[in-house]
C-alpha cells in the first residue's frame, strides 16, 4: 500500500451522490482510499479479497456516471461488491461483513436500496439485466440496467442464453466482462483505449446509424458492409461474437485507469440497446501478495496486513475436503479409470493435489455445473470411472442432469458433495441446505453423509466400487484434528451403525450431527445410531428398535421438509409403527449469515438445543 495521506478523499463520500462533486484528480485519489480501506478492512474480518481489489476503479467510474439506485448496477456472483458496499453507505459496517446480524457478503436487496438483486450463484447478471430493462421499456421507465460479469462467470451456460435473448429482444442492457485473466484476450493499449473512445463515442455512434440507414435500401449493399464491418473489428478487437448476438462490443480497455472508464461509460449511456464492454482488470490489484497469488487470495481469513499471511486460529485443519483429496489421490493411482469433474471449484473442492499429479484426468469444466454432471455421464458410458466434485447448493443447479442423464440411467457416477448443511459465513446462498430433500426422491441414487473423516474416507471408497449413482455430502471444515485413512470402519449397503444402546429414547442422527448427540445420549440412557444412509435407510435396525423405543428423534443438518427425517416418518407410517418421531433439522426458512456454530445454534441445533428438544418432547 502507498503511504497514507493526512486526509482521505474517502472521508468525504457516504453515498455515490457525494462523488458526483469530484474533481478527476479527487476520482483517482478516491480509488486509492477505497482500495485501501478495503485491505485494512478484510485484513481484520477476511472475506472476498481479490476480485473485490480488481473492481475498485470500475466502481467508482459506475457510480460516477450512473444515477444509481435508480439505474440498475447487477453484480454476478457478488463477491465482487465489497467497493459497491463501501461507497452506497454501509463502509462504517464493513467490519461487520460476514458475522452474524453484519453485512452479508453478497448483494442483498433488503439491506440497501443500491442492491438491485440479491445474487451469490455465478452467471445471472445478464438475465437479470435483461429483465429489468424490459420491464423499464414496458413502464416507459428511462433507466439504465448494467450487468458486471467476470471471474470466470461467463463460462456458465445461463450467461450465454441471456446474450443470445437479450440480442435479439435488443433490451437496453450494458454488459461489462470484467476480464481478470479469467477470460477472453488481454489486448490493453494506447491503440485500443483510442479505437474504444472513439467507437463509443456520440458522433461516431450516429454516423454508423446514419450509414445503415442509408444503406438499407440496398439490401445486398447493406449484408456486405455489414460483414466488412465485423471483420475489420473482429481484427482488431475479440468482438465479433458479441456483435453478431447484437451486441455492439467495445473494448477492451483498461479497467483501472479511472478516468478514461468515466469518459467511456458516459458516450456508452447515451447509446440505446444491447451494448458490451470489455474491461481488462487484475485480480488483487494494489496488494502484491494478492496480485501474486489471486487464487489462494481470492477469499480469506484474517491475515498479516504486511506479509499477506493468514492469522493462526489454532483451529483444526483436517477437513473433509482434505480427506476427499486424499482419498482421489489415492484411488486415481490404483484406477487409471478414475477421472475427476469439477465446475471451477478445484481448490475449493480438494482437487488441486489431483490436478497436479493427474492432470489429464482432472477436468474443470468452468462454471457450469449442468454441463459438469452430464459430461460425467459421457465418461462413464465410455467405461471411465467419474467423481463429481461440488458444492451442495451448486448442485441445485444441475438437478435435472443427476435425475435424467445419471440416475435414469442408473450410471456409475460418484458426487462428492461439498459443504452441504451450514456453511456458515456465505449465508442463504451458499448454505447447502436441501440437497438430501431433492435427492433422495429420484430413484437408484444412493445417499451417504458420514460422521466423521474416516467414515467419510470409507463411504468415498464404498460408493466408487458401487454400480450406480452415488452421493457422499458432508460439511464444511472438519469434526476431527486427524483421522487414520488406513482404519477401514466397514461400509456395508444400507446399513447404519449402533454407536451406543440404551433404551425407550433412539436417536437417529444424519452425518456430523452424531457428535453433538453422544453426551445426550449418554444423559437420558438414549440408543444412539450413526444412520450413514439416508437412502437406502436401514429398515430392519428401525424395526427392530421400534420393539424397545417409544421415542425417536432424528437429526440432520439438512432442511427438516422433505429430508431423511421425513424418509422415517414414511417409514413408520406405511409399516404402521406406532411410536412418537420427532424431526430435527433445519427449520423453513433461508439461514442467515454467521459462524457455522451461530447458525446451528439458532436453528436451536447446538448440543443445549437439541438436549432441550428431545426432553420436551418426551415429556409430552
Amino acid at each position: 500500500m502507498k503511504k497514507k495521506r493526512a486526509k482521505r478523499i474517502l472521508e468525504k463520500v457516504y453515498l455515490p451522490k457525494d462523488l458526483k462533486k469530484l474533481s478527476e484528480k479527487e476520482l483517482v485519489l478516491l480509488c486509492e482510499d477505497v482500495r485501501n480501506f478495503l485491505i485494512e478492512s478484510v485484513a481484520k474480518t477476511g472475506g472476498h479479497f481479490g476480485s473485490n481489489l480488481g473492481v475498485v476503479e470500475l466502481t467508482v467510474a459506475l457510480h460516477k456516471v450512473f444515477n444509481t439506485p435508480k439505474d440498475s448496477l447487477i453484480w454476478d456472483v457478488g463477491h465482487q461488491s465489497y467497493p459497491h458496499k463501501i461507497l452506497t453507505g454501509r463502509k462504517d459496517k464493513l467490519h461487520t461483513i460476514r458475522k452474524k446480524g453484519g453485512l452479508a457478503p453478497f448483494p442483498k436487496r433488503e439491506e440497501s436500496k443500491y442492491d438491485a438483486f440479491g445474487v451469490g450463484h455465478s452467471s445471472t447478471s445478464i438475465s437479470i439485466a435483461t429483465g429489468l430493462a424490459i420491464g423499464n421499456k414496458s413502464q416507459k421507465k428511462s433507466r439504465q440496467a448494467v450487468a458486471i460479469i467476470g471471474d470466470g462467470a461467463l463460462s456458465g451456460g445461463m450467461a450465454m442464453e441471456a446474450l443470445n435473448h437479450a440480442g435479439d429482444a435488443r433490451a437496453n442492457i450494458l454488459v461489462i466482462l470484467n476480464d481478470n485473466k479469467m477470460s477472453i484476450s488481454p489486448n490493453v493499449g494506447g491503440m485500443s483505449k483510442y479505437l474504444t473512445r472513439l467507437i463509443s463515442s456520440p458522433s461516431y455512434t450516429k454516423f454508423r446509424k446514419k450509414g445503415r440507414e442509408f444503406l438499407g435500401v440496398i439490401p445486398s449493399l447493406q449484408e456486405f458492409v455489414r460483414k466488412a464491418e465485423l471483420y475489420a473489428r473482429g481484427m482488431i478487437t475479440p468482438g465479433t461474437f458479441f456483435e453478431e448476438l447484437g451486441f455492439a462490443y467495445y473494448g477492451p480497455i483498461d479497467g483501472h485507469d479511472v478516468l478514461n472508464l468515466v469518459e467511456v461509460l458516459e458516450n456508452l449511456k447515451k447509446i440505446k440497446g444491447p451494448r458490451f464492454l470489455h474491461i481488462i482488470t487484475t485480480k488483487g490489484k494494489g496488494y502484491a501478495p494478492a496480485e501474486k497469488d489471486c487464487f489462494s487470495l481470492h477469499a480469506v481469513k484474517p491475515f498479516n496486513l504486511v506479509t499477506g499471511e493468514k492469522i493462526p486460529d489454532n483451529k483444526s485443519k483436517l477437513t473433509f475436503s482434505k480427506v476427499f483429496s486424499d482419498w482421489i489421490c489415492d484411488k486415481a493411482q490404483q484406477d487409471k479409470n478414475l477421472h475427476a469433474v469439477t465446475p471451477a471449484m478445484c481448490d475449493g473442492s480438494g482437487l488441486g493435489e489431483f490436478s497436479k499429479k493427474f492432470n489429464s484426468r482432472y477436468h474443470d469444466v468452468g462454471i457450469a455445473e449442468q454441463h459438469a454432471v452430464t459430461f460425467a455421464a459421457g465418461l462413464a458410458c465410455a467405461g471411465q470411472k467419474p467423481v463429481v466434485a461440488i458444492y451442495s447448493s451448486f448442485l441445485q443447479r444441475a438437478y435435472d442432469q443427476v435425475i435424467h442423464d445419471v440416475a435414469l440411467q442408473n450410471l456409475d457416477v460418484l458426487f462428492a458433495v461439498d459443504r452441504a448443511g451450514i456453511v456458515g459465513a456465505d449465508g442463504a446462498t451458499h448454505n447447502g441446505s436441501f440437497d438430501l430433500s431433492f435427492s433422495r426422491l429420484i430413484p437408484n441414487l444412493v445417499i451417504m453423509a458420514p460422521s466423521d473423516e474416516e467414515e467419510c474416507y470409507n463411504m468415498l471408497e464404498f460408493g466408487y466400487n458401487y454400480s450406480g449413482p452415488v452421493v457422499v455430502r458432508y460439511p464444511r471444515g472438519g469434526v476431527s484434528a486427524s483421522y487414520d485413512k488406513k482404519k477401514n470402519k466397514e461400509i456395508k449397503y444400507g446399513k447404519a451403525r449402533v454407536v451406543k444402546s440404551g433404551s425407550k429414547i433412539a436417536i437417529l442422527s444424519f452425518g456430523t450431527m452424531l457428535g453433538r448427540c453422544e453426551n445426550i445420549a449418554e444423559e437420558l440412557n438414549a440408543t444412539l445410531v450413526d444412520m450413514r444412509f439416508i437412502k437406502p435407510l436401514d429398515e430392519e435396525l428401525l424395526k427392530e428398535l421400534s420393539k424397545n423405543h417409544k421415542y425417536f428423534i432424528t437429526i440432520e443438518d439438512n432442511a427438516i421438509k422433505g429430508g431423511a427425517g421425513g424418509a422415517v416418518n414414511e417409514f413408520f407410517m406405511n409399516n404402521k409403527i406406532e411410536v412418537f418421531v420427532k424431526n430435527l433439522g433445519l427449520p423453513d426458512k433461508f439461514l442467515e449469515h454467521g459462524s457455522r456454530d451461530e447458525v446451528l445454534s439458532d436453528a436451536e441445533l447446538s448440543e443445549e438445543g437439541i438436549r432441550k428438544s428431545i426432553e420436551e418432547f418426551v415429556k409430552k
